[in-house]
């Protein structure tokens, strides 16, 4: 229950700040609506992205080596509620401050969602990966309803008074802050780590590993060695961890998109204001957390690729619907349908990794998998930003060019064998 509490925590984050109120908040009102507004806020995402992708595979390798998991949890989730707190003084025109703080705060939530996923394995069985992942993001969807349905009575309270976004956005703000505090504590100091030794004979996170091929290897001990180990082992001795990398980083950077420009997209393509706005990201919410805690039975019973490519093809008809919507209801449709999916396919990622990671290396694996997510993170939003700069304000392109993320992840499934990939993970060791 700690673990899901996280993802209720840690959801009222994205949901307020990166999708809802503060993206379309910064564009609108601290950056006076500039034709480069979407750009600048896709370029701080993207440096914060990049910093994750730099500190995570270090901070994973010594998570594993130290069973320091929930300390890294810890230190990221007080510093994200902090610099969320600080997200509420910022107003009109303080445009460098504000990206600034929105890249810290995005960088410390990276972390925090990466380590927290690291515990999955060792806290359900390999048979459950998928109905376990699934419940955790169906909790975190209705934290986010949580924090965005408050959030939502703030602002109709604060609009009713006759105040403005600057004055009732940094309400928001704190609210998000608080509850992410609260419900993450059960996680902080009550969630079980397990620690795997450091010497065991003939296996993973023994002083000398085996390869494939039966050959000792050396111990690693450094944490840029252990890196640099993981590294080689994925792109050689773990292929299908490997495609499965590449396509988590085609769809996640149209998920990205999606979590990061939805709102600017229905402010700037479909005249929504920000009630309207926030309304449309709770129906969004209400169907993700559907999506995640049905999706995960069937992910288990069917198959984890099989599940994945009927989510990914739910994506692109998403797209096609949203681009083609010129009034509020067939855009409501695409919402809806968007919610279902992102709960789906967020949910198949974490338990697909789960699967595929070797004992004891959790940790290292879902930095990887983090990675490949930041990485696609940069290259989405700023896809999507440079589009519509280039086009003068062209949102419906912009969101045509996304579906082409979705298309290509769901060709890059067909080369990942599941399978094979649970063989090569009971057979193949890693330095540890």
């Amino acid at each position: 229950m700690a673990w899901a509490l996280y993802d209720f925590a840690n959801s009222g984050y994205t949901t307020v700040v990166l999708t809802t109120v503060f993206s379309a908040y910064f564009v609108a009102q601290v950056a006076q609506g500039a034709p480069w507004a979407t750009f600048a806020l896709t370029c701080a995402l993207s440096a914060s992205y990049a910093l994750a992708m730099v500190v995570l595979p270090p901070l994973g390798a010594w998570a594993d080596q130290h069973a320091g998991k929930r300390h890294v949890l810890r230190v990221s989730t007080l510093a994200c509620v902090a610099l969320t707190t600080l997200l509420a003084t910022i107003g009109p025109g303080d445009i460098f401050a504000g990206l600034v703080v929105l890249a810290l705060s995005n960088l410390a939530y990276c972390i925090g969602e990466t380590v927290i996923a690291a515990f999955l394995p060792d806290l359900a069985r390999p048979q459950a990966f998928g109905r376990v992942s699934g419940w955790g993001w169906g909790v975190g969807y209705l934290g986010g309803m949580l924090t965005l349905g408050l959030g939502l009575g703030w602002v109709a309270y604060a609009t009713a008074l006759g105040w403005h976004p600057p004055q009732f956005v940094p309400g928001v703000m704190l609210i998000t802050a608080c509850i992410f505090l609260a419900a993450a504590l059960p996680a902080l100091f009550f969630l079980p780590e397990k620690k795997h030794p450091s010497r065991r004979p003939n296996g993973v996170g023994s002083s000398a590993t085996y390869s494939a091929g039966g050959s000792v290897q050396p111990a690693v001990r450094s944490v840029p060695s252990v890196v640099a180990c993981t590294l080689r082992s994925v792109l050689v001795q773990f292929p299908d961890f490997r495609w499965l990398l590449l396509c988590g980083a085609f769809y996640h950077a149209g998920i990205s998109v999606v979590i990061t420009l939805s709102a600017v997209y229905a402010t700037q393509a479909m005249g929504f204001d920000m009630t309207q706005t926030m309304l449309l990201v709770f129906v969004v919410n209400i169907t993700a957390a559907v999506g995640a805690l049905v999706f995960g039975h069937v992910q288990d019973t069917f198959g984890h690729t099989r599940a994945l490519g009927g989510t990914l093809v739910g994506w692109v008809l998403m797209i096609v619907l949203a681009v083609m919507a010129t009034g509020p209801a067939m855009f409501w449709m695409a919402a809806a349908l968007a919610g279902l999916c992102m709960g789906t396919s967020q949910s198949a990622g974490r338990a697909m990794v789960a699967a595929l990671a070797p004992n004891g290396h959790a940790a290292r694996f879902y930095a990887l998998w983090s990675w490949a997510v930041r990485l696609a993170a940069i290259v989405g939003p700023l896809t999507y930003g440079a589009v519509t700069w280039l086009t003068e304000g062209n949102h419906r392109l912009a969101l045509l060019v996304t579906g082409v993320f979705f298309l290509a992840a769901l060709l890059t499934l067909r080369c990942v064998d599941f399978a094979r990939g649970v063989r090569v993970r009971d057979t193949n060791e890693i330095g540890a």
